[in-house]
Parts: structure tokens; sequence; C-alpha cells
């Protein structure tokens, strides 16, 4: 499903003006970003991984307030993970020395998942909005939760990062498929395989899948600017989604520690990371990541590892420092701009050809 045909079927299934899709960053954004980007013709996009029922309900209810278009619900699809003792010991053994720098006490840290899963009381809350899009990342849900999510008319989008992974997908009943590069920031979308040798750039990944599969493809990773859309409809991507450039807009969550990452040089140096939650995602490098990782081996089970970070990451961004936080971003963040979400919509949708 290339060209401008690709486009055109897109277009039908999300209901927008733009093929542009704003990706779903959780921790960086909630309902404000995504209203702005729907009201200026793309699809603004809700992340959900770190909200519970009634947030959810409550951001959806804004969300209905400030746009009549068309917007994306985005949810985990990960297996539960089970608590593992013993590796989350030696985990905690590692990061030892950090706690005694930063007076915390290793007995009051919390354990617990803290990212879920989409479940039947998520999908529940979704019946009473109906969303137009609901995506996924890391597979798809049960087939149950699946048909019910569609037999609402929804329609399903679904990230992968090999052609393998938009094969099963298409198979399995996505609408469209998001060919997630290496380049791109946060939480890589591979459920068929942990091996981080098989994942592959933007523009080696699109035009590969867009043969593969029959369905829209949409390109992720690495796009920050009207040059990156136009080449990526160029490689046969019948839309884009971008993340990394619009952190910085008005609208965005992103912290003061995480802006001023995003505006310094160490913004050039990303790299695929699993200090952080226990899954690869790409962040720019900081202390951690430089320190214990980027992968580790004793980094436990995602979402597990984030709960012994957390207040390390606390008591770091209280003292000015970003040395334990988590800052996604892709390897492009030259599209960073501190403008409003809808302007800078508008301005990347310019750079595709009619």
């Amino acid at each position: 499903m290339t060209g401008f045909g690709g486009r055109e079927k897109l277009l039908a299934l999300i209901g927008t003006e733009l093929p542009l899709i704003q990706a779903p960053m959780a921790g960086s954004q909630g309902s404000a970003l995504a209203i702005a980007v729907s009201n200026a013709g793309g699809l603004g996009s809700l992340p959900c991984g770190l909200l519970n029922a009634e947030s959810v309900r409550a951001e959806l209810t804004a969300i209905h307030a400030g746009t009549q278009r068309p917007y994306n619900v985005n949810f985990f699809c990960h297996r539960a993970a089970e608590p593992n003792l013993a590796r989350e010991g030696r985990w905690r053994s590692a990061l030892g020395r950090y706690y005694l720098e930063f007076d915390v006490d290793i007995a009051s840290i919390p354990t617990g998942p803290g990212r879920q899963p989409f479940t039947v009381e998520m999908a529940s809350v979704l019946e009473e909005f109906r969303p137009r899009v609901v995506s996924f990342h890391f597979g798809l849900p049960s087939p149950s939760l699946l048909t019910r999510v569609k037999a609402w008319g929804a329609k399903v989008l679904a990230s992968a990062t090999t052609v393998e992974e938009a094969r099963w997908l298409e198979a399995n009943g996505v609408d469209a498929v998001i060919a997630q590069g290496l380049e791109a920031g946060g939480h890589r979308a591979s459920f068929l395989t942990e091996d981080i040798t098989t994942q592959i750039s933007t523009m080696a990944l699109v035009p590969q899948i867009v043969r593969a599969v029959n369905v829209p493809v949409i390109a992720a990773g690495g796009i920050a600017d009207r040059g990156g859309v136009a080449a990526a409809m160029a490689l046969g991507a019948s839309g884009v989604q971008i993340g990394t450039a619009y952190l910085l807009c008005n609208e965005a969550l992103t912290s003061p520690i995480h802006r001023a990452a995003l505006k310094s040089p160490t913004a050039q140096h990303t790299a695929l990371t699993n200090v952080f939650t226990g899954r690869p995602a790409r962040g720019i490098v900081n202390r951690l990541v430089e320190e214990q990782g980027p992968m580790s081996s004793l980094a436990p089970q995602f979402p597990l590892a984030a709960a012994a970070v957390a207040p390390l990451r606390a008591k770091a961004e209280a003292a000015g420092r970003n040395d334990f936080s988590s800052l996604w971003a892709g390897q492009n963040a030259t599209g960073c701009k501190e403008v409003g979400a809808g302007e800078l919509t508008k301005e990347l949708g310019r750079g595709i050809a009619d």
C-alpha cells in the first residue's frame, strides 16, 4: 500500500487532514498536547501506559471538551512481569553506591510494576468514549480484547520493529502498521524477539515493511522536520509518526531537567538502554546509562527495574541533576522547538506533497 493511494487509505482510516501522528509519550505529555495536534489536522495521541482507569477517563473527558476531531489512545501490551526477588536484590546492590550518595533508604523503596498492560477495565473506560483510533505497543492485547476494541469501530494501529512483526500484526488484525526505526526515542516496540541486533533504521525498515504488508505503513524514528516527512513518504510510507520534535512544545509536560537536556549538546548522544525500566528504550546518555549500561543483565524484567531507580531520580532532580532521569529522545532532536504543538504540526504537514 504505497504512494498516494496508501496515504488516502490512511487518512480515511484515521479521519484526519494530515497523515501525521503525534507519537504517544508517557510521562512527557497529557491531553493538552493531543488536543493541539488534533485541532491542527494531525492525529493527537494520549499515552496511557502510566495511567490508571480514572486518570484515563479524566484525560479523555478533557480531550472531548477540547476537540471534536479524531485522536489516538495508546496502550502497552507487555506481559505482566513476575517479581524475582533474587534479581531485584542484585539490581539494588548494583545501585547501592548511589543510594549511599543520595541518602536513600533501600528498605523504603516500593516494589510494583508502575506500567500496566491493556486490561478489561481499560477497555470498559474506552467504550465510554469510543475513540476513532487505538494503538498498541509491544504487540497486541488478547484476541477477545482486540475484538472488543474493534467492535465499536475503532481503527487499530500497532508498532513493528521488524518485517516479521509487521506481518504478524497484519495477520492479527491491525488496520495500519507503525514501522519503528532504530532512531526512534522511547521504548522499542519489539515483541517477537529481544535481540536488539534485529533493529534497523527507519530508512531500511520502511520500504521492507511496505513490500511485506497490504495495510498502510506509518514511518517512525528520526523524523524531525518537513524534509524528514517528505523522505519517509518517498520511501513508500502512507504517513509519519513524530515524537521527539514535540517534547519542547508549550503543551508538553516534559520536565525542566528533560527540556534542558534536549536543548543541550548532550541530546546528540543517545543510546538504547534497559537500565531505567528493564526494556530497551532510546534516551539521552547520562550517568546511569554510562555507569550501569547501556544494556545491563542485572536490570529486572520490564517494568520492574523502574522502582529501584525512582528515588534516585527524585533526589537527583531535586538537586538539578539528570543523573538518573530517563531522558527519552530519538537520534534527531534538531526539530525540537519551543512553540505551540499546533504550529509545529502545520509546519511538519507542509512536508507532505499533494
